[in-house]
């Protein structure tokens, strides 16, 4: 099927006022809740769509009230803590959570669209922003909501519930969460999620968003039980690094700047405005293809391990072509709930990943097989035990790193093992959901392509290069 794509504009769109939802059970005196280091790296935002069909005889109001109503009535009772605000402690220059009941945001709208006009819902498409509300720059982080929802009706019965998790290391008018709810004329509707990585993970994520679809279908939440008590992660006194830890960078000062790790030559000051130098691809490991590059890693490997490897050797291929004496690194999330002893809480909402990594001369990647590449990324992955991330946790505590995304070095993060796809508000699960156009080069997606974003009918790759470089790399990737 052909589709013709449209740009969307702010035009395209009528967005009511924003509204406040306050949390019931805020406590009281207001609290400040202690941030891990782990929390303290990963300050990006995380901008998410999902799209759905819907009998039209549901309302606009209806849908997005639904959706207000379970925020602020049941939603806000165990995760009270996402109407607070970050707050920067000048003492020890580190990230706090305020839990001030300031209010999550939530923002109601209608389109002239159709879901048609959108064409193909799983290319880029950096105009998908207007599907979220995102606030303007530079203002203090007692103005930035952590949580806010934008609920935008269109004349058809699809909506987009946006929930952008936005993670600050600056001062942004931002909103931790963001629901937008978005009504098209052909019959259906969108939702769109906006969080803050700093304040909850993938997996804690998706278990927010689950309780909220179950609040909305009317069977309250899957569970209440939401730990949000991050000092059992906090670092051994004294500071204990028995590890060199060259997955993270050392920060020269403490930086509030909301962008991806640590594009140190980025122009733009956010990783959400996009730049015209890069080009935005989605490319799809079809499952014949998995197989056959399982079949040549030659060891035992995961799928994750064999996309992994072949990625870092394509991308070195293309990156790193003219300096193939120079080391070329790939770097991945862990979770670490399974690793430490003794083990997270039950419900534990914070990050409860590490950044794993493997390296090697570029020189190496390029010429040797890709069970070369697979063994270091298998060999990356076991090294994660309880005593290296006790002293991931020191070593940050200590040099206040970030995960070392630069100089031609990237970050790939599995969002296909995340149960975004089984998302469902009582309209039935989405028929495409993925993250929003960011203007992040340095990060790789990995998202599920199978049909209604229910069976895993092989991996699509979303990722962004320069021009040239993706060139190269198209040139490279299929050569399987």
């Amino acid at each position: 099927m052909v589709f013709n794509t449209i740009s969307l504009s702010d035009k395209d769109l009528v967005k009511e006022e924003p509204v406040f939802l306050v949390s019931s059970s805020n406590p009281k005196p207001v609290k400040t809740i202690f941030l891990s280091n782990i929390d303290q790296t990963v300050t990006f935002p995380v901008e998410t769509v999902f799209f759905f069909e819907v009998s039209p005889s549901y309302s606009t109001l209806k849908i997005a009230e639904l959706v207000k109503k379970a925020v602020e009535e049941v939603l806000l009772i165990p995760y009270y803590f996402m109407a607070g605000r970050l707050k920067l402690n000048d003492e020890n220059k580190r990230l706090e959570l305020l839990c001030n009941n300031a209010g999550v945001l939530f923002v109601s709208a209608t389109s002239r669209l159709i879901l048609k006009d959108l064409g193909n819902l799983s290319l880029p498409n950096q105009t998908f922003k207007h599907l979220i509300r995102r606030p303007g720059l530079y203002k203090s982080l007692a103005e930035t909501a952590i949580f806010s929802i934008q609920a935008i009706p269109i004349l058809n019965s699809y909506f987009i519930l946006s929930i952008m998790s936005i993670l600050k290391t600056f001062v942004y008018d931002f909103f931790w969460v963001i629901l937008q709810v978005t009504r098209f004329e052909c019959g259906g509707f969108s939702l769109g999620f906006m969080t803050n990585h700093a304040i909850l993970d993938g997996k804690s994520a998706s278990e927010m968003f689950h309780n909220l679809a179950s609040i909305c279908r009317g069977e309250g939440l899957k569970t209440s039980d939401v730990n949000n008590d991050r000092t059992c992660i906090r670092a051994r006194t004294p500071p204990q690094i028995n590890y060199p830890h060259n997955e993270y960078i050392k920060l020269a000062k403490t930086s509030f700047l909301a962008s991806s790790f640590t594009s140190q030559t980025r122009i733009s000051p956010s990783p959400l405005i996009f730049s015209e130098n890069y080009v935005h691809k989605l490319i799809s490991f079809t499952s014949k293809m998995l197989i056959s590059l399982k079949e040549k890693a030659t060891i035992n490997c995961s799928t994750f391990e064999a996309i992994v490897a072949h990625l870092w050797r394509t991308r070195t291929k293309a990156v790193f072509e003219k300096k193939q004496s120079e080391d070329s690194t790939v770097l991945f999330a862990v979770d670490i709930r399974s690793k430490i002893s003794p083990p997270l809480p039950e419900g534990f909402a914070g990050n409860a990943v590490i950044t794993a990594f493997a390296t090697a001369k570029a020189l190496d990647l390029i010429e040797k097989p890709v069970s070369f590449a697979v063994k270091k990324v298998k060999e990356a992955r076991e090294r994660v035990t309880d005593d290296y991330v006790k002293s991931v946790i020191d070593w940050l505590e200590v040099y206040k790193g970030i995960p070392a995304t630069c100089n031609g070095n990237f970050y790939v993060s599995a969002w296909w093992k995340l149960p975004f796809g089984e998302l469902d508000f009582g309209f039935g699960k989405p028929i495409h959901g993925g993250p929003i156009l960011s203007g992040n080069d340095e990060f790789v997606l990995l998202l599920s392509n199978g049909k209604n974003c229910e069976r895993n009918e092989g991996i699509n790759v979303w990722m962004a290069l320069e021009t040239h470089k993706m060139e190269r790399f198209m040139s490279c990737f299929f050569e399987i």
